[in-house]
């Protein structure tokens, strides 16, 4: 089934794809150095994932709302608002470097996470426009603008740090670059036009169905396929994002090399997530929702366990790509799934829902990994991750066995 003619899907998926893109180039800052600059500010070493600790529980807080709202007032106007709230997370974190003043950059680091909460249910609007047969298509079409964030963070971000101290002077100028991509990213958002939401309610009357009133979460989570599919969208996310946010400090703490390395470690990790995005999304479209949330936490699970005895640049940034394209392939069919089993005016909260546990679970993860780092060693955080990831994947496939067996008959 195709789209209406009428209705400006094309240039809506480019808009929210570009807007991404801008998102995602703020985010490899706060990947590379949120854990640093909070670091450098109240200078306690043992507080190395605090930092994006922050980042991942506000973007946690805000998405459950944020979806709510988006249910409730349309897609747009909350995307927007996300965008306002980085652009001065970013200004806070900028000043707060600048002047050492730890208040400040705490309270720019909740608005980057914030932001970053808000800005990923962009994925929600991307469910809207397409219909269930090529959702995972659409969904990554808009989640494809975020490798050219990938491309824009190390060509703006590395020659404003190279040569430098990494020190609160230094640190400054990267958190304002990172407030003028999250300003671009607002006028692209607010530029979207009708509202996603619409466009979803249009497709459904097209397709004989209604849009009823919104069921109780509870029943959204009963829902078949529900449950595996936020099981391995957690597992995806936290071991993604606690995983990435200590790189930083594992290749310019643990393994001593320049600090301007960070950049192209977490540009190849980026690449990983979005740049085979269109490629993942058509397999996904194939193959099925649980086959490729099963295999994207196996392909994590190698590339993290690598962690334990790799040591080069080029090398980790091997296993980041491999981290990235893994994630990218078990949460583009997990937001696939749960965007299948919703009507428009439920997908906005059961997809927040999934991205508070997510990013609670993100959190968690960091900041234990970051004491694990600094008490145990690489070792430690990289075993640990692929636990985290390897058992999900056994859980979805044992699952799924067990849904296409047939059910045994009596006589």
């Amino acid at each position: 089934m195709s789209e209406p003619s009428d209705l400006p899907i094309r240039r809506n998926t480019v808009l929210l794809a570009a807007a991404l893109a801008a998102n995602s180039a703020m985010l490899q800052l706060s990947a590379a150095v949120a854990s640093l600059t909070l670091v450098l500010v109240v200078d306690v070493r043992g507080l190395l994932g605090l930092g994006p600790a922050i980042v991942l529980a506000c973007g946690a807080l805000a998405a459950l709302p944020a979806g709510r709202a988006m249910d409730r007032v349309g897609r747009i106007p909350v995307l927007a608002t996300g965008y306002v709230v980085g652009a001065a997370g970013c200004g806070l974190a900028a000043v707060g470097s600048a002047t050492e003043f730890a208040p400040a950059v705490l309270g720019g680091l909740v608005g980057v996470g914030a932001a970053s909460g808000m800005a990923l249910l962009a994925r929600t609007a991307a469910g809207d426009m397409y219909p269930p047969e090529r959702r995972a298509r659409g969904i990554a079409l808009v989640l494809f603008g975020a490798v050219f964030g990938a491309i824009l963070g190390p060509a703006v971000f590395s020659p404003l740090l190279a040569g430098q101290d990494l020190d609160g002077d230094a640190l400054a100028p990267l958190w304002l670059a990172a407030g003028g991509f999250m300003l671009v990213g607002l006028v692209l958002v607010v530029s979207v036009r009708p509202d996603p939401r619409r466009i979803a309610i249009l497709l459904a009357a097209d397709r004989g169905e209604e849009d009823g009133p919104a069921a109780p979460l509870g029943e959204l989570l009963r829902r078949p396929g529900v449950i595996p599919a936020m099981v391995a969208a957690q597992a995806s996310f936290a071991v993604m994002v606690s995983v990435m946010t200590l790189t930083g400090a594992v290749v310019v703490d643990h393994h001593h090399h320049a600090g301007h390395n960070v950049f192209p470690i977490i540009g190849a990790h980026v690449v990983g997530m979005y740049a085979l995005v269109i490629v993942v999304g058509d397999l996904i479209d194939r193959i099925g929702r649980r086959p490729s949330l099963a295999g994207g936490l196996l392909v994590m699970a190698v590339s993290v366990v690598s962690l334990a005895w790799i040591e080069s640049v080029p090398a980790t940034a091997v296993a980041l790509f491999g981290l990235g394209l893994g994630w990218n392939l078990s949460f583009v069919a997990a937001t696939a799934q749960l965007a299948d089993s919703t009507r428009p005016a439920e997908r906005g909260k059961l997809l927040g829902f999934n991205d508070l546990l997510s990013g609670m679970t993100g959190a968690t993860l960091a900041l234990a990994g970051g004491l694990a780092l600094t008490e145990l060693g690489v070792v430690a955080l990289a075993v640990g991750a692929t636990a985290l990831v390897v058992a999900p994947a056994l859980w979805v496939l044992r699952a799924t066995a067990r849904a296409a067996s047939p059910a045994p008959t009596t006589r």
